[in-house]
Formats: structure tokens, C-alpha cells, sequence
């Protein structure tokens, strides 16, 4: 497994969208992402998201970090 980056939600927001992800609403600083065969998943509009809370939303898309990686 590699290392995951520490990035900003508009970032991961952004690579989720190259993977078939398209944005469902806003609710104050946070984004929920829907996908026609992978579950929801919402992300926070924060300077900077941890590796441990991107390690989350990859387990709650299904993405693994290789593929998260490539996007």
C-alpha cells in the first residue's frame, strides 16, 4: 500500500469527479459525491485532509490508493 498524501478537499474532490463521481449537493463546508455503481461518500472543503481521513473516503468509495493515486 502506498503512502497516501496529505492534499485539499478541492483536490480529492477533483480526482473522485476523473473517476465517475459527480457532485449531489453542499452542505456548509462539506461536498457529497454520488456515483452510479459506487457508494456516496461526502468531503470536507478543508486546507489540508490527513491521510487518515482520506484513507476513509477511499474505503467508503471503494477506490483503492493506487487507483486514487493514478487519478
Amino acid at each position: 500500500m502506498s503512502r497516501l498524501p496529505r492534499i485539499p478537499g478541492k483536490e480529492i474532490i477533483r480526482k473522485l469527479k476523473r473517476a465517475g463521481y459527480t457532485e449531489a449537493r453542499q452542505h456548509g463546508s462539506h461536498v457529497w459525491l454520488v456515483h452510479e455503481s459506487r457508494p456516496p461518500t461526502g468531503v470536507p472543503l478543508h486546507d489540508i485532509i490527513g491521510p487518515g481521513l482520506l484513507r476513509q473516503i477511499l474505503r467508503e468509495t471503494k477506490l483503492t490508493s493506487e487507483e486514487f493515486i493514478e487519478l
